[in-house]
């Protein structure tokens, strides 16, 4: 999605406090996060399919009510940090880019998913991480290497298809191996299965189902990693992001 602007704020001369607020807009529940204050909402997502906007304009009256609840007043400029799924379409990203611009002078930057919670929950030491989400309507796998998307896979599937059925376990778990083999058959580097003795980073709603994440380890062979309450670690690392970015005024938030 890239950037919808750039903030070289801070409060020298001429300038306005800025506020920061990260959002992490799901297919089931949209959560956003605020320097001090943490996770401040925790609401039904609504007018999103797969990852994708269907209702613009309940969309954008959502991100309003976000925005507006934020801790901050009018007397702040406005920088959200909006995460997105890693393998999210131009035509999605369009999408989203004109429900943002709906907000006025807030000026926003996009981030994807599997950095942001890389940013919360990756483990000491530096080298290949896999990111395995899994949401309520998407399972998405992701290789990062250096905090670069190396490499991605998504599956239209997720935990709300198949809730509280016996089948979950094979369905999800089965559904993320699956990814994670094929990122590996077209892996030429070795990425994949260093992150793999590194740890699998699992997050999402999906991660609190023991069931699950028992059946994914046991597929792939692999520890994995459960961040902290795992369904709020794509806004808190998006919120660690954009504290950073805000504490560098001098810097160009771009496409981070």
């Amino acid at each position: 999605m890239g950037s919808f602007g750039s903030v070289g704020g801070g409060r020298g001369a001429g300038r306005r406090p800025v506020r920061g607020i990260a959002l992490d807009i799901g297919s089931s529940r949209t959560r956003a996060w605020a320097p001090g204050a943490g996770v401040f909402a925790d609401v039904p997502s609504g007018p999103v399919r797969r990852g994708r906007v269907t209702d613009a304009d309940s969309h954008l009256r959502l991100l309003r009510r976000l925005t507006a609840a934020a801790p901050g007043d009018g007397g702040h400029d406005t920088v959200v940090m909006l995460t997105h799924p890693v393998l999210a379409a131009p035509a999605e990203r369009e999408a989203a880019r004109r429900v943002v611009d709906g907000l006025g002078p807030v000026r926003v930057i996009a981030v994807d998913s599997a950095r942001a919670a890389a940013a919360y929950a990756a483990p000491p030491g530096g080298g290949p991480l896999l990111v395995v989400d899994l949401g309520a309507q998407l399972t998405e796998v992701t290789l990062v290497v250096d905090g670069l998307v190396e490499d991605a896979r998504l599956a239209e599937v997720g935990v709300d298809d198949v809730p509280e059925s016996g089948r979950m376990p094979d369905t999800i778990a089965g559904t993320a191996a699956d990814l994670v083999s094929d990122l590996w058959r077209h892996d030429s580097t070795g990425a994949v299965r260093g992150a793999l003795r590194r740890g699998v980073l699992v997050t999402g709603g999906g991660a609190l189902r023991m069931d699950v994440t028992g059946r994914l380890a046991h597929l792939l062979r692999a520890r994995l990693r459960l961040a902290s309450d795992p369904s709020t670690s794509v806004v808190r690392g998006a919120g660690l992001m954009l504290t950073s970015a805000l504490r560098h005024p001098g810097g160009r938030l771009g496409s981070v």
